[in-house]
């Protein structure tokens, strides 16, 4: 990178705090821009300060680093660095994406191989969204509300989507498009794929091209014995394919 990457400090643990912010200023090409001893703090810092990179503690008050992933949004997403006294915690988060992990008492040798890692994948927004994405997927024993992520494109940006915001899904030709209430973004993955990671109970394909949030339909019409519209909140119509008819009868009958 031509310039010093902007990093946060997110630790409950003040002297934690402060024993990683010397060593990492004893690093040329980083920048320790700011400090949060809470989750809650950490999420308002990364969108007030918008760092490159954050060393995220595991176990916080409020808001535990799994929590804040998940709560994650816009078009900036840093790269995530786990920081943890516990080994299997860690290894859960690297498994489920994280970028790399590190055990305290963190050494020297290991936060230069971590801060490495973790410059190898700035300047690629899409892997950096995906990670995050399949973190904020995993499994959280402190956390039994697990919201999963749809990484969206608009432009040359990524934003990491709750799937409770998400209407439906519609394929065009070769495009993918999440649609939301204010825009729509272009997915990164085929329906399919799209649809083995979602919720049967919320979200219903009513047509090969389409895949719709129930949760967000606010009228059915009967067009046919074998054909149905679907009305969105925005507005937005599906008709319901002559396959996927019994799934709306079915909708309709709880």
């Amino acid at each position: 990178m031509d310039r010093a990457i902007k990093t946060l400090i997110a630790d409950d643990e003040q002297i934690a705090r402060k024993v990683l912010r010397e060593e990492l200023e004893l690093l040329p090409d980083v920048k320790v821009v700011g400090e949060a001893e809470n989750g809650r703090q950490a999420l308002q810092q990364i969108v007030d300060l918008q760092p490159d990179l954050v060393f995220l503690d595991l176990q916080m008050p409020a808001m535990g680093g799994f929590e804040v992933v998940r709560n994650l949004s816009g078009a900036r997403l840093p790269v995530i660095i786990i920081v943890t006294a516990f080994h299997q915690h860690a290894i859960e988060a690297f498994e489920a994406g994280a970028i790399d992990y590190l055990l305290k008492p963190v050494s020297e040798a290991r936060l230069r191989k971590a801060v490495e890692r973790a410059k190898s994948l700035m300047g690629k927004p899409l892997e950096i969204a995906e990670r995050l994405a399949t973190i904020a997927a995993a499994a959280d024993p402190a956390s039994s509300n697990i919201r999963r992520k749809l990484v969206g494109r608009a432009g040359r940006e990524y934003f990491l989507l709750d799937t409770d915001e998400v209407l439906a899904l519609q394929a065009e030709a070769e495009l993918v498009w999440i649609v939301t209430p204010k825009r729509r973004y272009l997915a990164t993955q085929t329906l399919r794929s799209l649809e083995t990671g979602l919720q049967p109970v919320s979200f219903q394909r009513v047509h090969r091209n389409a895949i719709v949030n129930i949760d967000h339909i606010r009228k059915v019409t009967s067009l046919t014995s074998h054909r149905w519209l679907l009305t969105l909140s925005n507005d937005l119509q599906f008709v319901v394919s002559k396959r996927q008819a019994h799934n709306i009868r079915r909708l309709l009958e709880r």
